[in-house]
C-alpha cells in the first residue's frame, strides 16, 4: 500500500523524512507501533516455546490475524486512510528481480560457505515434523505458501505499515534501521529454537539485512511489490537450501 494521507512539509535538506507535527500525532503513531510490533515475537514464543500444542498454535494463529487486519483498520478507520494496492508507479520491479537474484545467491553460497549442508538435522528434523513439512509433497505445498503469502503479509506489515509509521518519528536511515529491526526480532525467537546460537546469529544477521533491503526499496519506490519479488526470490533459496538438507 502506499500512504494517502495529507502529510506535513518533508524537510527540504531530507525530502523523503517526514517529522510529525504535533505531540497527538506523535503519540498517536507510537501507539499504532506498540499495537503492532510485540505481537509476531509473541505469537511465536507461544507457539515454539511457552505453549507448544493447541494453545500455543491457536495464539500463534491469532497473531497472524491480527497482523492481517490491524494495519488495514488502522490505516482505514483511525487514520482514515484511502484504499490502494500500492501500485508501483515509480517503477523498481526490475530491481526487485535484480535484488532478489543477488540475495538468493548470497543465501546459497552463506549455506555453503559456513558448512548448514553438513549440520547436525536433529532439532530441525523436529520441527520440521510437528508441523507436517516431513515429506518432499508436504514440504512443497508449504513453502509455496510461506513463499508467496507470508512474504506478502511481511511486506504489507513491516515495509508498508511500520516503515511508514517510523517515517513519520524518524529520519529515512533510521526508520529503515527501525523497520529491519522489528522484521529480524520475532525470526530470532524462531530461529533460537532449533539453531545453534551461531547460526541463530547468522541467520538473523541475514533476516536482517533484507528486512533493511526491501525497506529501501519500498523507500524508494513507495510500493511493497518491488520488495516482495525480491523477498518472494530469497525465500525460494531459503527453501532450496532447506529442500537440500531435509531429501537431499
Amino acid at each position: 500500500m502506499a500512504e494517502h494521507l495529507p502529510r506535513p512539509e518533508p524537510d527540504p535538506e531530507n525530502p523523503r523524512f517526514v517529522s510529525t507535527r504535533t505531540p497527538a500525532e506523535r503519540h498517536r503513531v507510537l501507539i499504532a507501533l506498540a499495537l503492532i510490533v510485540p505481537v509476531p515475537s509473541l505469537g511465536t514464543a507461544a507457539a515454539m516455546i511457552l505453549f507448544p500444542g493447541t494453545v500455543g498454535q491457536s495464539l500463534f494463529m491469532a497473531a497472524k490475524i491480527w497482523l492481517l487486519t490491524f494495519p488495514a483498520f488502522w490505516y482505514l478507520v483511525v487514520e482514515r486512510g484511502k484504499p490502494s494496492w500500492s501500485p508501483a508507479t515509480e517503477g523498481g520491479l526490475g530491481v526487485g528481480v535484480l535484488t532478489g537474484l543477488i540475495a538468493g545467491a548470497v543465501i546459497g553460497l552463506a549455506a555453503w560457505f559456513f558448512g548448514i549442508f553438513d549440520m547436525d538435522m536433529g532439532s530441525l528434523a523436529g520441527e520440521v515434523d510437528e508441523m507436517g513439512l516431513d515429506s518432499p509433497r508436504a514440504y512443497l505445498i508449504g513453502a509455496v505458501g510461506w513463499t508467496f503469502a507470508n512474504s506478502l503479509m511481511e511486506e504489507y506489515v513491516y515495509r508498508w505499515f511500520v516503515l511508514s509509521r517510523c517515517e513519520r518519528l524518524m529520519r529515512p536511515f533510521l526508520a529503515v534501521l527501525a523497520s529491519a529491526a522489528v522484521f529480524t526480532a520475532h525470526h530470532v525467537v524462531a530461529l533460537s529454537t532449533y539453531l545453534p546460537w551461531h547460526l541463530t546469529a547468522l541467520a538473523s544477521l541475514g533476516v536482517f539485512i533484507g528486512g533493511v533491503l526491501w525497506a529501501v526499496l519500498y523507500s524508494r519506490y513507495r510500493s511493497i511489490w518491488p520488495g516482495w519479488i525480491s523477498h518472494i526470490i530469497a525465500d525460494v533459496a531459503i527453501f532450496a537450501v532447506g529442500w537440500e538438507l531435509l531429501f537431499g
